[in-house]
């Protein structure tokens, strides 16, 4: 690691505490402990994987290590403190956490990203600083290495973890995702955090049934054309999110298939072929779309379609849109940048996917031409714009949205998210206006169906309202509201750097024991590119390496560099530091959104951890 000297930790600040008692923390009373600090923020499906990557970390050294997730909120509805109470419940987070809505303890550690991860020694001292996921291996690796040496020192103090558990609350369901349904008028819905389906009557109270079999926070719940149900023998997909599957349901014994999914975190952000497999990464939605199962990889900012055979076993899937960057770019599906898909809906005429693209805040669609597939973006900006602003879409804004609707006159519903709203975008005038506003994180929404004595021709929603644990019908008006609200940026310290020519350098040291594996050429690859594209002279693209010289146009005053990097070690011998051909390896992989600011005078150099010091 390139560290020259030793750096003490910066001390924890923040607004309060959650998961202590309301007890607050300090370096010095933890002084002989390991520590690590998880900066995260709640939309973040990235800061998700990491959670669960630490699990089994927070266990294996329950007496030794204290891990703390420091919350600092790209959106401003994270910034809440009841949203944030609610998220470390959804997400069964069972550590402290400190509220950082200033970001005070961010600047202080120089995070650049989430999820970041610093590592404190029992000596008050930082020995690593980890970005992005992948790194669980290598933690405990680590750790390993520091109580062994601490222990030898005198200097590690063993006991108990300073996590409280919080009241555990009841409601019948807890942060339901999606919802559908049937043709009797009945409701699916996914009860998150119960991990449970429930079948619920038309009251939307009443249940049914509920389906318990080994889900793990299940979201997208999708019901198959009668047909395609009577092919393959089940009737409901379901995207069981952090188990990384899809899976159907058949309805009338209640027997689960598995679909697609080996059950592990996909990696390598791309895969086709065989359904059972291939590796997926946080199912989000599902749809039925050109007689497929449209899947929203949240995960890797992808869209990917299920092909269901009549035998599971030959089920076969394959990226249908997205390279797996972050970001807004339109255009060709395979060349389109995705963030965090996670609604879907498909136009009356099946010829448009509607994508609710929640980390750019945007709506998008993917649509069917004789070119092929075409990415379009009607709202949004990018990845840290966001806001409540009704009016022509190219200059609306939402926050964060989780779904999206198609209604009966051929507009678009948006469940947004983190503004507790409502919006309806018109495609025939391009406008986007409100039609509720005041729930409590609405993440989707089915129009009802009309019964036999019921003329409302369809016009009420039912709302998975999830932060308040239920479903709620709304009418729709028959003028909807115009809100010209606030326009927000993501708030984070720009980077000062000079115009010109500017080193990047993205460090990157493997654990000990692995090393990387140069038998198959560079293990590494970085790709960058820029908002505005014309920030970037010349260093945009993709190539091996950690190393780049890029050229910034100094007319462009500022703007982001998105740096997305990935890097493969593998288990080698202690000794020669030979690799043998069956090694095991491990993938390391982050995506930076940098906000610079240009400089005459400033640093010509970026320096970014991936794994370093």
């Amino acid at each position: 690691m390139r560290a020259s000297h030793r750096l003490k930790a910066p001390p924890l600040v923040g607004r309060g505490w959650l998961n202590t008692a309301g007890a607050a923390l300090s370096l010095e009373e933890l002084r002989g402990r390991i520590v690590v600090l998880d900066f995260w923020t709640f939309c973040c499906v990235n800061c998700l994987h990491v959670l669960d990557e630490l699990r089994p970390l927070e266990e294996k050294f329950s007496d030794s290590l204290v891990l703390i997730g420091v919350h600092s909120p790209k959106f401003e509805h994270e910034a809440d403190p009841d949203a944030l109470a609610a998220a470390v419940e959804r997400y069964s987070v069972h550590h402290p956490v400190l509220d950082d809505p200033d970001l005070i303890t961010w600047q202080a550690y120089t995070a650049r990203a989430w999820p970041t991860l610093v590592v404190i020694d029992p000596e008050g001292y930082i020995v690593a600083s980890m970005s992005g996921e992948g790194h669980a291996h290598g933690l405990a690796v680590l750790v390993e290495e520091l109580v062994a040496e601490h222990t030898a020192k005198g200097t590690l103090r063993r006991g108990d973890s300073p996590y409280a558990a919080p009241p555990a609350p009841e409601t019948a369901l807890r942060f339901p995702g999606k919802a559908a349904v049937l043709d009797d008028g009945s409701f699916l819905v996914s009860d998150t955090a119960h991990h449970e389906l429930v079948w619920l009557e038309p009251d939307l109270v009443t249940e049914r049934r509920r389906f318990t079999e080994d889900l793990a926070e299940p979201q997208g719940v999708l019901v198959l054309p009668t047909a395609t149900g009577d092919r393959v023998g089940y009737d409901v997909v379901v995207a069981d999110s952090v188990h990384h599957q899809v899976k159907g349901l058949r309805l009338a014994d209640g027997e689960w298939i598995l679909l697609a999914g080996t059950g592990r975190q996909l990696r390598e952000r791309s895969g086709s072929g065989p359904a059972l497999k291939q590796d997926l990464s946080t199912p989000w939605d599902l749809a039925w779309f050109i007689d497929r199962v449209v899947i929203a990889m949240a995960g890797t900012h992808q869209l990917w379609a299920l092909h269901l055979a009549t035998d599971p076993q030959d089920n076969t899937v394959a990226v249908l849109g997205g390279t797996s960057a972050e970001g807004i770019r339109d255009g060709a599906a395979d060349e389109a940048w995705f963030a965090q898909p996670s609604g879907l809906a498909v136009s009356p005429d099946g010829s448009r996917l509607w994508v609710a693209d929640s980390e750019t805040s945007a709506l998008r669609s993917l649509d069917v031409t004789d070119e092929g597939f075409v990415v379009t973006t009607h709202v949004g900006q990018g990845l840290f714009d966001f806001g409540h602003r009704d009016g022509p879409a190219d200059q609306a804004l939402l926050q964060h949205p989780l779904g999206v609707t198609v209604l009966p006159d051929g507009s678009v519903a948006i469940s947004d998210t983190y503004n507790g709203a409502i919006r309806r975008f018109d495609p025939a005038t391009s406008e986007v206006s409100t039609l509720a506003h005041g729930l409590l994180e609405p993440s989707d929404a089915v129009v009802e169906q009309s019964g036999p004595d019921d003329d409302s021709d369809g016009s009420v929603l039912v709302v998975v309202e999830s932060a308040a644990h239920q479903l709620v019908r709304i009418p729709l008006p028959d003028k909807a509201q115009r809100v010209d609200g606030l326009a927000h940026q993501t708030q984070r310290p720009r980077t000062e750097v000079a115009p010109g020519a500017l080193t990047l350098t993205v460090h990157f040291t493997p654990p000990t024991g692995q090393k990387l594996d140069h038998r198959y050429g560079d293990p590494t690859r970085l790709m960058v590119s820029a908002t505005p594209e014309g920030l970037l002279r010349d260093g945009a693209g993709s190539a091996q390496g950690l190393t780049r010289t890029l050229v910034l146009d100094p007319a462009a005053g500022d703007g982001v560099l998105h740096i997305s990097v990935r890097a493969a070690s593998c288990d080698g011998d202690p000794v020669t530091g030979e690799v043998p051909d069956h090694a095991a390896c491990h993938l390391y992989q982050q995506d930076w959104g940098i906000p610079v600011v240009l400089v005459d005078g400033a640093t010509d150099r970026l320096d970014l951890d991936l794994r370093g010091a």
